[in-house]
């Protein structure tokens, strides 16, 4: 079996998103950092489970080399 390239693409893909959306969530901090800490907990909670969202299709990908099942 030859190794297939879109399990390294995907890999670099997904740590390219984690840094991207940690860049992002870090930029705001300053905003956030004045909300109420239950504000604060939410928030926080909310963008740490979302930038999951993209992930299963880029898996399926990865997987199939398919976009869509």
């Amino acid at each position: 079996m030859t190794p297939d390239w879109r399990k390294p693409v995907g890999m670099l893909a997904i740590l390219g998103l984690i840094a991207i959306w940690s860049i992002v969530i870090m930029s705001l901090s300053g905003v956030v950092g004045a909300w109420h800490w239950t504000i604060q907990f939410a928030f926080y909670l909310v963008a740490g489970i979302i930038w999951i969202t993209p992930l299963k299709p880029l898996l399926r990908w990865m997987e199939t080399g398919r976009w869509r099942a």
